[in-house]
């Protein structure tokens, strides 16, 4: 049985925490490396393995998360430090002078204590600014991309990071509607999206806004490029029998991972037809398990945010 994460201030759940700590199975001595701290569920499990022997370095680029870093040191007295700042910056920097880490945990999205808190913009459930802006700091936030895009590269990004089938009307509508007003809060964004949508697509699967404010996140925080950024500097940090786990939310984010797994553990990248190979390539990661491990139905019903969750492991050969 794992021991009980740290309090939080909201109703903040690790997802498929059992299978991370099972996976990443982290031992005394060992470095860990989260990279997506949030408010240290996963770090405290994470870190209860050390036993006191170890480190544990936290990484996340919201700055509301000091308190929780503060309280996860204080009651695990594990040694630990916290580094501001997008991840795929962080890790190539810590990559780059040295640091080198036996397990290296991301769990992607955003985070429940973001989408729980309506300041910050996230949810289309809740009216509240327009933002989105995982780093409050960041200069360029939804209510940025929604009144000064271009209606093209609008339902571009519907398309692509939402799968959004009615992008192109949305998009043309939210341009007409800023000509009069620009948006300010969600509600108004949630609007003029309802009304784009034909009426028997409104009553489909999930709230009609759902995907075009996934889309936004995605893009005023630069996710998928943070994560392809990340994956080669996690490799370089990982020392030989290291482990790798990603939780991710959605397809984009899995097919990132699972197409980096697959490339590493390729090794020789020479034609078919070569006799011999002669590109000197070598497998680097080894998938384990070898498919993305999922929630159980016991979890899904204690946590419905868990549903979209996928686990992927690598370990470094």
């Amino acid at each position: 049985m794992l021991p009980s994460v740290l309090p939080t201030e909201s109703d903040h759940v690790p997802v498929l925490a059992e299978e991370v700590v099972s996976l990443l199975d982290p031992r005394p001595g060992e470095t860990i490396v989260d990279g997506t701290f949030g408010a240290g569920g996963h770090a405290s499990l994470l870190a209860s393995r050390l036993r006191g022997d170890g480190r544990l370095i936290a990484i996340d680029r919201d700055p509301s998360v000091s308190p929780f870093f503060e309280r996860f040191r204080r009651e695990t007295g594990v040694k630990a430090r916290l580094h501001h700042g997008e991840f795929s910056t962080v890790l190539q920097h810590l990559a780059e002078n040295g640091v080198r880490a036996d397990v290296v945990l991301l769990d992607l999205g955003v985070s429940s204590m973001q989408l729980d808190r309506p300041d910050r913009g996230f949810s289309y459930a809740v009216d509240a600014p327009l933002d989105m802006r995982m780093d409050p700091g960041a200069s360029f936030s939804a209510r940025e991309l929604v009144n000064e895009g271009e209606e093209r590269e609008l339902a571009d990004i519907f398309k692509r990071y939402g799968e959004e089938r009615y992008a192109r009307p949305i998009a043309r509508a939210i341009v007409k509607r800023r000509t009069v007003q620009p948006f300010e809060r969600t509600a108004d964004l949630v609007e003029v999206i309802k009304a784009a949508i034909p009426a028997p697509a409104r009553f489909g699967e999930g709230h009609p806004a759902k995907r075009v404010f996934q889309a936004l996140r995605i893009e005023v925080n630069d996710e998928l490029g943070s994560l392809e950024r990340a994956l080669p500097a996690v490799l370089e940090m990982l020392r030989p029998g290291g482990r790798l786990a990603v939780i991710s939310f959605h397809s984009l984010e899995d097919r990132i991972v699972k197409q980096f797994f697959r490339r590493e553990e390729q090794g020789c990248t020479c034609p078919p037809d070569f006799p011999v190979c002669v590109c000197g390539a070598e497998a680097t990661m080894r998938a384990t398990p070898r498919r993305a491990v999922r929630p159980t139905a016991a979890e899904i019903a204690r946590n419905p945010r868990a549903a979209s969750a996928r686990l992927r492991v690598g370990t470094k050969v």
